[in-house]
């Protein structure tokens, strides 16, 4: 892959729900706004919260199909958006360099799952960009998630846009799934604002522990798989990459929509 004029950032989505992809609103209007910005990379690479394995694999067809990996009591509708984005092999071969002597398998199984999926058919609908999605080896700990995240961090000068979607806070039981505005309950903003603090002033360890900031921690991140995209997206960030929120809201009370580009690109060529 040849270098592109410029650094690509690295974004992290908060995606929510898998119906927003059937949805516009401010969030899906910001996610499009995130991808005009940026441009059409040469390829995307994602992590998503919902492709977990044992050792770690990454999607190497030419064409991954469209995985609709929710319940039968979502609409037609939903089930029925396809998103025909082409695959990359070179550029799983190359995520499989990246990351040796670490064993990559080139998976011709998965596809794009609905992490992947939801906010692409918003930041890139036309589905002209290759996608390739990278697994997360669910026996591993937090640091290393985010040290997976600093060795893909190359990509970005070849012209490879890194996308991780998951979210800081995921409590499903606790959500108020009438009332989607609502404020968030205490201990979800709490713990939203912790990373957001530690994001902002470039301090990736206080992701990376984020167990210890106690019992907000752990009613935030019940089970860490939302969570752990994002320690990729640190691991990404490179020195002078600022930090930029948006969208940036709590829906159902624990249901954090918080996204944040890493961006080394001058403020006015972002926008």
């Amino acid at each position: 892959m040849s270098a592109p004029a410029e650094r690509l950032p690295v974004v992290f989505f908060g995606h929510g729900s898998p119906m927003i992809a059937i949805e516009t609103n401010d969030t899906t209007a910001a996610w499009n706004a995130i991808g005009a910005s940026i441009g059409k990379p040469e390829a995307i690479l994602c992590v998503s919260a919902h492709w977990l394995t044992r050792g770690v694999a990454v999607t190497a067809m030419t064409q991954p199909r469209t995985i609709h990996d929710f319940g039968a009591s979502f609409p037609q509708a939903l089930f029925n958006v396809q998103y025909p984005a082409p695959g990359d092999p070179a550029l799983a071969r190359r995520v499989a360099e990246l990351l040796a002597p670490l064993p990559v398998v080139q998976d011709e199984g998965w596809g794009l799952d609905h992490g992947t999926w939801s906010v692409l058919c918003k930041a890139y609908p036309k589905a002209d960009v290759p996608v390739v999605q990278l697994s997360m080896d669910a026996s591993k700990p937090p640091a290393w998630h985010y040290e997976m995240g600093r060795k893909l961090a190359p990509l970005r000068d070849e012209g490879v846009l890194i996308v991780a979607t998951g979210n800081i806070v995921h409590n499903l039981p606790a959500m108020d799934w009438g009332a989607r505005h609502r404020p968030a309950f205490d201990w979800a903003a709490a713990f939203n604002d912790h990373i957001k603090t530690a994001i902002a002033k470039d301090e990736p360890q206080a992701a990376v522990a984020y167990e210890a900031f106690g019992e907000a921690a752990s009613r935030s991140v019940p089970t860490p798989d939302h969570y752990w995209p994002l320690l990729y997206a640190l691991g990404a960030r490179l020195p002078g990459d600022r930090a930029v929120f948006g969208p940036d809201h709590i829906e159902h009370g624990s249901l954090s929509m918080t996204t944040v580009m890493l961006d080394s690109r001058p403020a006015a060529q972002a926008a």
